[in-house]
């Protein structure tokens, strides 16, 4: 039987970032590198004395890819005062593209869920961070500090329901999860029930504690990160 490849998108944008910082901006390149890296599990991995697999490239069901369409509001910032049009913005220009660049890969099934319509102004993690322990102050926040915070809605959902659906109609009987934090837990708990293998992809990144236990495997195809101070260099 065949397997079911499944990407969060947010993640997988996330981490393809970190792996290709050149690359920050090419939807292209994410959108071949997501169908590259997933095809990859198809291919068995060598054994450990570096010989051929023993088992055959398996059948690709299909790879499923979730996110969600860009922010396309306008609003205005609180420390200029302009107006900003997100929908002209460069994350919107990647996130687009990205989506039309995966849609007309082979058995690639593009899920969108929604943004909440609540959308606030924050300031970044690590300013917040400097101002609690007192190195900058409020009054030097710079306009690329204070950005906005947006929360999908909808995706961690389809991704249960296509895990469920795809292990109750015996479709695959395997699927492979490129993500990484635990809400998808409930949902390959009742996979494995069903027999399904299912392997984890963090893409390099730490999984946390405990997660091991509800995964039949671990397994990354892409390149590993490197370090900060190699890139730069």
């Amino acid at each position: 039987m065949p397997t079911a490849i499944l990407i969060d998108g947010a993640y997988f944008i996330k981490r393809f970032r970190s792996i290709e910082p050149q690359n920050h901006w090419d939807a292209k390149r994410a959108a071949e590198c997501a169908h590259r890296w997933a095809c990859l599990h198809l291919t068995p991995p060598l054994k450990r004395n570096g010989s051929a697999p023993s088992r055959e490239r398996r059948e690709l069901y299909r790879i499923f890819f979730y996110d969600c369409p860009p922010l396309d509001k306008k609003m205005h910032h609180p420390l200029t005062k302009k107006a900003v049009d997100f929908s002209l913005s460069k994350e919107a220009t990647f996130r687009n593209e990205l989506h039309s660049c995966l849609r007309v890969k082979r058995k690639v099934a593009l899920r969108l869920g929604h943004l909440s319509p609540q959308v606030q102004w924050t300031i970044k993690p690590d300013v917040i961070e400097a101002l609690l322990k007192g190195r900058t102050k409020f009054d030097e926040l710079t306009e690329d500090q204070v950005i906005v915070s947006t929360r999908q809605k909808g995706v961690d959902m389809r991704i249960g329901i296509d895990v469920a659906s795809l292990a109750f109609k015996k479709q695959v009987d395997q699927i492979v999860l490129m993500a990484g934090d635990a809400d998808f837990v409930p949902a390959a708990k009742q996979a494995r029930r069903e027999g399904i293998d299912f392997i984890l992809d963090p893409l390099w990144a730490n999984i946390p504690a405990g997660l091991q236990e509800h995964i039949d495997g671990l397994r990354t195809t892409c390149p590993k990160p490197q370090p900060k101070n190699q890139v730069e260099d």
